[in-house]
């Protein structure tokens, strides 16, 4: 069956990211939550020790695309924790699988300043100035996906594979997509094929992130 719902994963995700580029409204609409729900299932059909993090982490993803699709704070704030958990449940499980031991700290040191560097021009560039809590809410959340790069280098560090690599590649593309995602909202110019570089990031993101830790085991 895993083989059937990759195929699945990958049928929405093309499907979806076609929309995306044209700007179908109600085809994004109405594939955006198969991307992650079979996702979800090809990780349950192909972990031999399924993590319960993991699982947390991809629900956590969907329930994120779920609800930030219709309009409305409380779907916003849904949304949004969502993803906030996917975040959390992602660094914990990289460092159940991270010999501390074996990390470059100054490597994490110079890694830490590129993302930092990388949010502070990123902000720099919002034009359209969102509110103070919007803001902050922006600052907090990119601060934890940069939190869950910074445990996914450290994995890589700790034990290099090409798995691990998978890993900090999709967690690097995820950073990425939340940034575009941001300049999409407040940037005084949208991006032009705005949904399809997001969603092209973010679904790159999920599948390195869970193709890498079933790697990893």
């Amino acid at each position: 069956m895993k083989t059937v719902f990759l195929v699945l994963f990958l049928f929405f995700g093309a499907v979806h990211l076609v929309a995306s580029f044209f700007d179908k409204k109600a085809v994004r609409y109405s594939t955006k939550a198969f991307i992650l729900l079979f996702l979800l299932l090809y990780y349950l059909s192909s972990a031999k020790e399924k993590s319960g993090l993991m699982i947390a982490a991809l629900v956590g993803s969907l329930v994120g695309d779920i609800f930030l699709m219709p309009p409305g704070l409380v779907f916003f704030a849904v949304g949004g924790a969502g993803f906030l958990v996917s975040q959390v449940c992602f660094i914990l499980r990289y460092a159940q699988l991270t010999d501390f031991s074996a990390v470059n700290y100054p490597l994490v040191a110079v890694c830490f300043a590129v993302y930092f560097v990388a949010a502070f021009f990123a902000f720099k560039k919002l034009k359209n100035g969102p509110d103070a809590k919007t803001l902050f809410g922006m600052i907090a959340y990119l601060a934890f996906n940069g939190a869950m790069n910074l445990f996914a280098f450290m994995l890589l560090l700790s034990r290099p594979s090409f798995g691990s690599a998978l890993v900090f590649f999709g967690a690097a593309a995820f950073y990425v997509s939340d940034i575009l995602l941001f300049f999409n909202d407040f940037y005084v110019r949208p991006l032009k094929r705005k949904y399809f570089l997001v969603m092209l990031t973010y679904i790159i993101a999920e599948f390195c992130i869970t193709q890498g830790i079933l790697m990893i085991g």
